[in-house]
């Protein structure tokens, strides 16, 4: 059964999150909460807070194991982008874009090794 956590419109560009959604993808719960925790990136903190949470939906509704939980799908997808503008020489402006992303996490109960 696989479980999932939302983050929405985090302020973040998801350019950015990419980079730590694809350190963590594949990874056990703890050692990707262990990646983050290290990773020099501000957005280090919400990528690991959508994980915690989605390894509480897990133990909380479907009383899975935290220690078996390993994260089957992560991605950050384009969220809602506010348009501003800076002012510029001879009364012109040029457009600055402050983008966001939906940060979604999946875990799922690891398989156990018959024989290990």
């Amino acid at each position: 059964m696989e479980v999932r956590a939302i983050a929405k419109d985090t302020g973040i560009s998801p350019r950015k999150v990419r980079l730590l959604v694809d350190m963590v993808r594949g990874k056990r719960v703890d050692e990707a909460l262990t990646i983050l925790q290290f990773a020099s990136s501000p957005a280090a903190r919400v990528v690991a807070k959508v994980v915690k949470s989605a390894a509480a939906n897990a133990e909380n509704n479907f009383q899975m194991t935290p220690s078996d939980l390993m994260i089957v799908g992560i991605f950050a997808d384009k969220a809602r982008t506010l348009k501003r503008f800076r002012p510029r020489a001879r009364g012109r402006a040029t457009p600055i874009l402050k983008r966001s992303s939906h940060i979604t996490v999946i875990v799922a109960e690891q398989e156990k090794q018959i024989g290990s």
